[in-house]
């Protein structure tokens, strides 16, 4: 009997330590898909949106510090994972990403990916009923805008846009 038990806790400790040494082997690989220059692009944003909700006659979005922090957060994650999606890796998805942020109320996100500066990304965005919608929303007046570009890549970002009340 006692033998058994003896070969039950290391039999713990052996999955206990594949799964440390597995958890610090992703972590390693994390470090590999660094982020290269990250950067909020709300005087860019502000404009090209000013722009597009005019001729909708809606009004100007305004710039805010905690949209802009939650689409920065949300470039450098996709920039790290090499992947485009609104939930990240650690299971966040956009309403605990927002209310993490402090962010209450109606908001929405888009996001994009490639080698495009921000006329190309307005008027992609533009050209996606979904991500349209989002810019000419009437119950948004402010927003915030940010890229990250790959490590590997300079010429590619990960874009995202947060718009909220």
């Amino acid at each position: 009997m006692q033998l058994t038990k003896v070969k039950d806790a290391d039999r713990r400790w052996l999955i206990k330590a594949g799964s440390a040494s597995l958890v610090l082997s992703l972590t390693a690989c994390q470090s590999v898909l660094d982020v290269g220059e990250m950067a909020a692009d709300a005087n860019n944003g502000e404009t090209y949106l000013a722009t597009i909700r005019s001729e909708h006659g809606l009004p100007p979005l305004h710039p805010d510090p905690a949209l802009e922090k939650a689409a920065l957060q949300q470039a450098a994650y996709m920039a790290r994972s090499g992947r485009m999606d609104h939930t990240t890796g650690w299971g966040k998805d956009f309403a605990t990403r927002m209310r993490a942020n402090g962010i209450e109320g109606a908001a929405a996100e888009n996001i994009a990916y490639g080698r495009m500066a921000p006329d190309e990304l307005f008027t992609r965005w533009m050209n996606s009923p979904g991500h349209r919608r989002n810019m000419l929303d009437p119950r948004f007046s402010r927003f915030g805008l940010a890229y990250a570009r790959e490590a590997r890549d300079a010429s590619r970002r990960y874009w995202a846009l947060v718009l909220g009340r």
